[in-house]
């Protein structure tokens, strides 16, 4: 299992300062929407000159497939480890962008979006007509057919993907609250021995980490409680 902290600060700097507080650690760095409209695509050459982090640019591209495509390549050639895409953009979208991406000489991993963490039950069938639990599965079948790396899920939903796709599929786990903390606005949470039991791959950690005063141990902590 890998951690992956959120730089979901508000400006440049303070997520800057968090990379360099969590120099040295063996984690990835998931730069989002608003850090990445804001700060360019500049930001990403900074954090890697800051440290050897891998970095996850979670944009969760939604568009047209040729669209869809386009921008997954721009994305691909920034010097990301791994992006994401929303898996109900459906099978011809997922597919262009994988056929796309294929021709890079290094392509980042790539993962599908099932159902985000803010939904719950009732707010996710208003808008999908359908259960998270059957629609997140129809999803990861389609992605894993289509050749995508893993898929963005809550714990809750880790190890059925795996029993409905292939065991090797990465699942990436927002939401994640080590220590019990807080949920703010996500529906979905879990702690670290939840993820742990789920088999979750990635775990992305924001807040618990960056609202602290002493981010490095936090992160310590949540890394050694992970390998231990």
């Amino acid at each position: 299992m890998k951690l992956c902290v959120a730089l979901d600060l508000e400006s440049k700097n303070e997520c800057l300062n968090l990379a360099s507080e969590l120099k040295g650690l063996d984690l990835w760095l998931k730069v989002g929407l608003r850090a990445y409209l804001r700060d360019g695509a500049k930001f990403i050459e900074e954090l890697k000159n800051i440290g050897d982090f891998k970095i996850f640019l979670d944009l969760k591209v939604h568009d047209i497939p040729n669209t869809m495509a386009d921008a997954c390549e721009v994305i691909s050639k920034l010097g990301v480890d791994m992006i994401n895409l929303h898996a109900s953009s459906g099978r011809v979208a997922m597919s262009t962008v994988m056929e796309r991406l294929a021709k890079l000489p290094n392509r980042p991993l790539v993962l599908g979006v099932s159902a985000l963490t803010s939904f719950d039950e009732p707010t996710f069938r208003e808008i999908y007509s359908a259960d998270i639990g059957d629609s997140v599965s129809r999803f990861s079948k389609i992605a894993y057919e289509c050749g995508l790396d893993g898929m963005v899920c809550s714990v809750f939903e880790s190890l059925a993907i795996k029993n409905a796709t292939n065991d090797k599929l990465i699942t990436l786990t927002p939401g994640i609250r080590p220590f019990g903390e807080a949920s703010n606005d996500q529906k979905r949470v879990a702690n670290l021995e939840m993820a742990i039991q789920n088999r979750s791959d990635f775990i992305v950690v924001g807040r618990p980490i960056y609202q602290v005063q002493k981010p490095n141990e936090i992160a310590a902590k949540i890394l050694s409680y992970i390998n231990s």
